[in-house]
């Protein structure tokens, strides 16, 4: 499976915070960020996003359709996130010592690789990316406007978690 966690883009300051929009710069960084993950990112793409406004300006900059979900509001869960993406439903890629790739446990009729994309927050995202990387929840910072990659993997025997991109808008054209 891969799971990409993309923060929201800059937002004004302000209450109500579910209702803080984009800035124009947050705007911008969203449409570059969205290119990115078009040139990028896996096709078959489930998109799960926060219901804070910027958070669904930011989704709505890659015009393709999303889920809204409630588990990804400010101040979410690290379980509740991944148990909304399935991450830990077993889709994983088994490595075989040939350098060969199958897969360890199908759930579509296609057996297609799941991929889903989560527009989020700080910390949660942060703590996200530590639990998946370092084992254990910690206040790990993510940029706003950028994407963390992750894919999880079978090999012999043991389930490892692959970190393939890191990148935040000002690392874009």
């Amino acid at each position: 499976m891969d799971l990409l966690l993309w923060r929201h883009a800059d937002a004004e300051d302000g209450l109500p915070d579910l209702q803080r929009p984009l800035t124009a710069r947050g705007e911008a960084q969203a449409q570059q960020m969205a290119d990115w993950l078009h040139a990028h990112a896996p096709k078959r793409l489930a998109v799960l996003v926060s219901p804070a406004v910027r958070a669904q300006q930011t989704a709505a900059a890659l015009k393709q359709p999303f889920v809204t979900d409630e588990r990804l509001r400010p101040g979410a869960d690290v379980c509740e996130l991944l148990a909304a993406t399935g991450w830990a439903d077993g889709d994983e890629m088994d490595d075989s010592d040939d350098g060969s790739t199958t897969t360890a446990v199908r759930h579509s009729p296609t057996h297609a690789r799941r991929a889903v994309l989560v527009v989020g927050h700080q910390p949660t995202l942060g703590r996200v990316a530590a639990l998946l990387l370092g084992g254990q929840e910690a206040d790990w910072s993510v940029k706003k406007g950028s994407v963390w990659w992750f894919s999880n993997r079978v090999r012999r025997g043991e389930t490892q978690t692959v970190l393939r991109a890191v990148i935040g808008p000002d690392y874009l054209p």
